[in-house]
């Protein structure tokens, strides 16, 4: 049989008349850059993650980057970020023209270690730019406390986290911003590009929101360089139906996970996800770390199952940031797990059917005499 990483189709099947009925009264509406679609979306995600405001935006990327004018990062300054991230995060740090500094990723989770972030904090320190990795909330506690008491900016890279909680509260409730992804295939995906910044400064709002239209104040007067960051029309419609769904969509990508926890955990040479303490993850992505990661990967696509790699080289070995001198050794958590890290198949939708083969698959070909490398990284061995 055939297992899609995601079969986003599924997902749209029995909302699609809901999705067509809004996108056609976007178009009746004319709303095809920001407009009331976007308007009634910024205010629901808002109340959804327990903010004041939400800045609907073109990306993820434009979040960040959004989110890192306006904590004021500039050239000078150094911002610690973690390496085991899509490179996006990293961007934003450099399209201010500040610098990024790579701290090591907790051996449990893979999120930013607090204490590896202590050790990189210098007077050029302007900000902590942390990441809640495939939706698993980092320490955000820990690290608020920290940024807190270094007078630090606090930036929750939340684009794989819609939904996530950490001690009770919701992800992007942390921090001076939080930056979501609406990019298709996240649990809160739009249909197309499409991101967002949350905060509760009301001035900070007004900012981005400037910023993200030609920083205008008032028609063809520019108060400072700005972007053409808007939202459609068209994503801000499909966002308001996809959001009352993605509750129920969390809960079935997490009933997913357990059956993966459970089934997986008798097979020997797997290390399974681990969940930040007092954290309920969103379950946006399923990693398992595994030696000779590559060629379990194209055993499985020769028997039909679609897996990814997130992510397989760390930003900080990126040849785009060679100039800042890190070589491999240098973070050896986040290097490690690059090279070991497997995304299996997960949706709202997989069926127990697909999951049960997934499992009976790498059973068959993980060899059960085989321990995993080093014990334990980014997860508990299995048994």
């Amino acid at each position: 049989m055939r297992v899609p990483f995601l079969d986003l189709a599924g997902v749209h099947r029995p909302i699609q008349r809901e999705l067509m009925d809004a996108l056609g009264k976007a178009i009746e509406g004319n709303e095809f850059i920001l407009g009331p679609s976007v308007g009634d979306f910024e205010e629901a995600f808002a109340a959804y993650v327990g903010r004041r405001h939400c800045v609907a935006l073109s990306s993820g990327t434009a979040a960040l980057h959004l989110a890192s004018l306006a904590v004021d990062m500039g050239p000078g300054d150094e911002v610690i970020t973690t390496p085991f991230t899509w490179i996006s995060t990293s961007w934003a740090i450099s399209y201010c023209g500040a610098t990024p500094v790579f701290a090591d990723v907790e051996p449990t989770t893979g999120n930013l270690d607090p204490e590896s972030v202590r050790s990189r904090i210098t007077d050029r320190t302007r900000a902590i730019l942390c990441v809640d990795l495939y939706g698993n909330p980092a320490r955000l506690d820990t690290l608020s406390r920290i940024a807190a008491s270094h007078g630090l900016a606090l930036i929750d890279d939340a684009c794989q986290a819609h939904g996530s909680q950490l001690l009770g509260r919701p992800v992007g409730s942390f921090g001076d911003l939080a930056c979501f992804s609406f990019y298709p295939g996240k649990n809160l995906g739009a249909l197309g590009e499409g991101g967002a910044v949350v905060t509760d400064d009301p001035s900070t709002a007004a900012r981005l929101r400037s910023l993200r239209d030609h920083a205008q104040q008032g028609r063809h007067n520019h108060s400072e360089i700005g972007f053409n960051y808007r939202m459609e029309g068209f994503q801000g419609a499909a966002l308001k139906v996809k959001l009352r769904r993605l509750d129920e969509w969390n809960a079935a990508r997490s009933r997913a996970a357990d059956f993966y926890l459970r089934s997986l955990s008798e097979i020997a040479g797997i290390c399974l996800p681990a969940v930040t303490p007092g954290a309920e993850s969103n379950w946006h992505l399923f990693v398992i770390h595994v030696a000779d990661r590559d060629r379990l990967k194209d055993q499985l696509a020769e028997r039909g199952i679609e897996t990814l790699v997130h992510y397989p080289t760390p930003v900080h070995l990126q040849p785009a940031y060679s100039h800042l001198g890190y070589v491999r050794g240098d973070l050896p958590i986040a290097e490690l797990a690059s090279d070991t890290c497997l995304s299996l198949p997960i949706s709202p939708v997989i069926t127990p059917t697909e999951q049960r083969y997934v499992v009976e698959t790498l059973a068959e070909l993980l060899d059960r005499e085989t321990p995993f490398p080093v014990e334990p990284i980014l997860a508990t061995e299995s048994a």
